[in-house]
């Protein structure tokens, strides 16, 4: 097993025992890794680096090591007068001193510290558990709230710029694939929902370009998944899947955060009517959020954050969208259509989003 021998090649003691797969994310392949000395055991994440998706894995590995070392060096500094103990995965180097190992295929590896004893869960599982989602965001915001973006390389350029991937789903439709799916009632309905809010998506873009919003260091993927809850403590203890960090908006993550812990009935459920953005949930999260990280938006910041949680919803479903009529070349599916599914729903949270949007204004009021 390719996997076995790749975990071998990183700078962890003792022999290797296990090598299993785990996770449920949608890009890269990942394994819980664990070796043994005569004395201790140590568990580690192994991950083959998706370069279809990240196609320079050096410059995300140097981002990642950049954000580590800056968060840790404040973690230490402030963990006398913390209310918890805080977290975040290091890089485990190779054997030869680099940040990731190169297979005999040329594919790529990484090694990250297993934050131990703690879970993540793929769905939100109370208002108490939102909280401690938007306080572990927060607390990642305020620790790199102080380092500057142009340090880091755009390891996904175009990410989060809704109207790219408009680009793209029009490329899909003009192809074979992308008219043979498009044949469907329901793949119709998904591509009328999109057009009819077509002009409206560049909205963050545009309060960029206007010099309203500006870029800072974002983590890029802080879904629910995302966050680690202490076992122990229930308390949020760390933030994981850093191949995302990069300069953006902070609009992106936190939209993103609230699109995900704020549909209690996932994004893979099959009852369509049951997806709703919960602003009691959107609450609580945002209450965790402000008790560290409320000082550092701007007026403007928070002017934008309703487009925000609502684009980024949008955002995700028109992704799925594209990806289903390209033929499913970018996302890990399990059966055929996933795609499709995944942008319904993803829609279907926009539009919930979009009747609730007094009250969710008026929550972001609070930061």
């Amino acid at each position: 097993m390719k996997a076995a021998f790749m975990a071998q090649r990183f700078q962890v003691d003792g022999r290797l025992v296990t090598v299993e797969a785990t996770g449920s994310g949608n890009v890269n392949d990942t394994y819980l890794v664990t070796f043994r000395t005569i004395f201790s055991e140590e568990r580690f994440i192994l991950q083959r680096i998706n370069t279809r998706v990240f196609t320079q894995p050096d410059k995300v590995m140097n981002n990642m090591r950049l954000v580590t070392a800056h968060v840790h060096a404040h973690l230490e500094a402030e963990q006398d007068d913390a209310d918890r103990i805080w977290q975040l995965p290091r890089v485990i180097p190779a054997k030869d001193g680099k940040d990731y190992a190169v297979d005999s295929d040329g594919e790529c590896w990484r090694a990250i510290s297993l934050i131990a004893s703690a879970h993540s869960y793929e769905q939100v599982q109370s208002p108490e558990h939102a909280h401690e989602i938007g306080a572990v965001l927060g607390q990642f915001h305020r620790l790199i709230s102080d380092m500057p973006c142009d340090v880091l390389h755009d390891t996904l350029p175009g990410f989060h710029i809704t109207p790219t991937y408009l680009e793209k789903l029009d490329a899909a439709l003009a192809t074979a694939c992308g008219k043979a799916r498009l044949n469907s009632g329901v793949a119709q309905n998904c591509l009328k929902f999109i057009e009819e809010r077509r002009e409206w998506c560049s909205v963050l873009e545009k309060a960029k370009e206007r010099g309203e919003l500006h870029l800072r260091t974002i983590h890029g993927d802080p879904k629910t998944a995302n966050v680690m809850i202490d076992d122990m403590t229930g308390k949020g203890t760390s933030i994981i899947d850093l191949d995302t960090v990069k300069p953006g908006l902070v609009h992106y993550d936190i939209g993103d955060c609230l699109r995900s812990c704020c549909n209690p009935a996932g994004e893979e459920t099959k009852d369509f009517a049951s997806i709703i953005f919960d602003t009691d949930l959107c609450e609580a999260l945002l209450k965790g959020y402000k008790t560290h990280a409320r000082n550092f938006l701007t007026d403007a910041d928070r002017h934008y954050l309703y487009d925000a949680t609502r684009l980024i919803a949008f955002e995700l479903g028109l992704r799925f969208f594209a990806d289903y009529l390209a033929g499913d070349v970018y996302f890990k599916t399990r059966h055929e259509g996933q795609n499709l599914h995944r942008a319904r729903a993803q829609l279907q949270l926009t539009k919930s989003i979009e009747m609730r949007e007094k009250t969710i204004r008026e929550l972001f009021n609070m930061l």
